[in-house]
């Protein structure tokens, strides 16, 4: 298998499950539809498909905030076309606890970027996702975090460190905010982290059967394997 596999950590004394992948030696995608044009909404759908295409799901989980109709709330882009465009609006909800971010990935290579910066840098992308808010920007934990904060929740998110490497993480039990992002910056060394979502968080590994079914889902990032001939 070209991925290593997930890994359990304890960070201040938190569980986490952490994934790690470098983008140049693994495929890593983000997805939505199906080709009836019918978002896939759960692992199972998007393992049926990607079977059909003679590939296989290695490691996934929920890749952004979405609407009730499972839509991306902000960008997203599917291999190279864009989908839905960039959300600078401000509004509620965590998405809009500004300044948030895209996860990118382009031939190989792979990056967590603040909203605007992604737009004055004109950036293309084979694939993306907007989600919010940033957990670590530039090295900084989010202004709005804090560390005596009484909200606590599953959380998953994604960071990539000074080496390229992408770290794709889910707590396992509620955290706060804070704590989340200092994982990342401190324990993974990721300059830029994004936060992917709460409550719905879910993973999907396959060398150790772990499927959660926990909500419908919208954008989902995957890595995956082909099946050889």
């Amino acid at each position: 298998m070209a991925a290593q596999a997930c890994e359990g950590g304890v960070f201040d004394g938190l569980p986490y499950t952490l994934c790690s992948f470098d983008p140049a030696q693994t495929e890593i995608r983000i997805y939505h539809r199906e080709p009836s044009g019918e978002p896939f909404g759960s692992f199972d759908s998007l393992v049926r498909q990607l079977w059909r295409e003679r590939h296989y799901l290695i490691v996934a989980m929920n890749g952004g905030m979405y609407h009730q109709d499972l839509s991306p709330v902000g960008l997203f882009v599917e291999h190279g076309l864009e989908r839905q465009p960039i959300s600078t609006k401000s509004g509620w909800g965590n998405f809009h606890l500004l300044p948030n971010g895209v996860f990118w990935l382009k031939d190989g290579r792979a990056g967590v970027t603040e909203t605007f910066r992604y737009l004055k840098e004109r950036r293309s992308a084979d694939y993306a996702t907007q989600s919010g808010p940033m957990l670590v920007i530039d090295g900084a934990i989010h202004p709005r975090f804090l560390p005596d904060s009484d909200s606590l929740k599953i959380r998953n998110g994604i960071g990539v460190d000074a080496d390229g490497t992408v770290h794709m993480v889910i707590s396992e039990m509620p955290v706060r905010f804070y704590d989340f992002a200092r994982l990342f910056r401190d324990r993974l060394g990721c300059r830029n982290a994004l936060y992917l979502d709460g409550t719905i968080s879910s993973l999907y590994a396959a060398d150790s059967g772990r499927r959660d079914h926990l909500f419908p889902l919208g954008p989902i990032i995957a890595v995956i394997g082909t099946v050889l001939q």
